[in-house]
């Protein structure tokens, strides 16, 4: 069964769903994929038939760019009240980490800030020799990860290497992401499909209440209090765009005004980093 939910195409067979996003011009993460991952969430919240989930793009250059720079310098810059709950975008991630389907993101190119986050967000994580390029940028924007990168990559890697990717606001290929634990493999562009269509349908066999008890399982040890790292880092978050003294909003609109989020722009988004501070 095909179906599209906006700007993700959903196919669903052999107990697998795949999800392949395709939101041209290269996949920016803002309201209508959020939106459409929003409707898969709940479709798959309710499946009884799919025990995995692979989320993957159409486009072989960006799995997702990144969170839409455009949409966060709109965002009202006056102090609000200190967040008590989750807002709508860690909702959106922690229900896609807590799926009764055990998920996989397949990368093949770049996945920065929320393109990383995304894929943090799932079960497992297998990219691309040679093509996926993983950061979190937001540091040199002013920003900081703000859709659980900071939480995500402290458990998973420790505080050291979590603070280099953050702060270092720079470039790791799959091969170095692959060595820091931040994916479970990087494998030949070649192979990397059939390694998660083969993983995927070994998982699909196997039943699926043993799966989601395993998985939950999992999840309780490994996300344990995750949600007070989850606001702890909204609240960083919401000040960074508040104070008054933030380069946040000058270095965001220069990040726009240089064509940095476009196609070209994003293939040299480290290097302009380093240049956002000036006039």
């Amino acid at each position: 069964m095909s179906e599209n939910e906006g700007p993700i195409h959903i196919e669903a067979r052999d107990g697998i769903t795949w999800a392949t996003i395709d939101h041209p011009p290269m996949n920016l993460l803002g309201g209508d994929i959020f939106g459409a991952l929003f409707g898969l969430i709940e479709r798959l919240e309710q499946d009884e038939e799919s025990r995995v989930l692979v989320l993957r793009s159409a486009d072989p250059d960006f799995f997702v760019a990144h969170g839409d720079v455009e949409t966060i310098v709109t965002m009202p810059t006056d102090p609000t009240p200190e967040v008590t709950e989750l807002p709508f975008t860690h909702q959106i991630l922690e229900r896609l980490r807590k799926l009764p389907q055990v998920s996989i993101a397949q990368v093949e190119g770049y996945a920065r800030g929320g393109g990383s986050e995304l894929a943090l967000a799932c079960d497992m994580r297998f990219a691309a020799l040679g093509k996926a390029i993983f950061s979190q940028p937001e540091v040199a924007l002013g920003i900081l990860p703000g859709a659980g990168g900071t939480a995500r990559l402290t458990r998973m890697l420790g505080p050291a290497r979590a603070t280099e990717i953050i702060l270092g606001s720079d470039d790791f290929s799959a091969e170095e992401a692959a060595a820091y634990g931040w994916i479970n493999r990087a494998l030949p562009a070649a192979e990397l499909g059939a390694f998660v269509d083969r993983l995927a349908r070994r998982i699909a066999s196997f039943p699926r209440e043993t799966l989601r008890e395993a998985k939950q399982t999992i999840h309780s040890i490994a996300g344990r209090d995750i949600e007070a790292d989850l606001l702890a880092e909204q609240r960083a978050f919401d000040r960074l765009i508040s104070n008054p003294l933030s380069e946040c909003m000058p270095r965001m609109q220069r990040f726009l005004d240089r064509g940095v989020q476009t196609r070209d722009g994003e293939r040299k988004l480290a290097e302009a980093c380093v240049t956002l501070g000036e006039e």
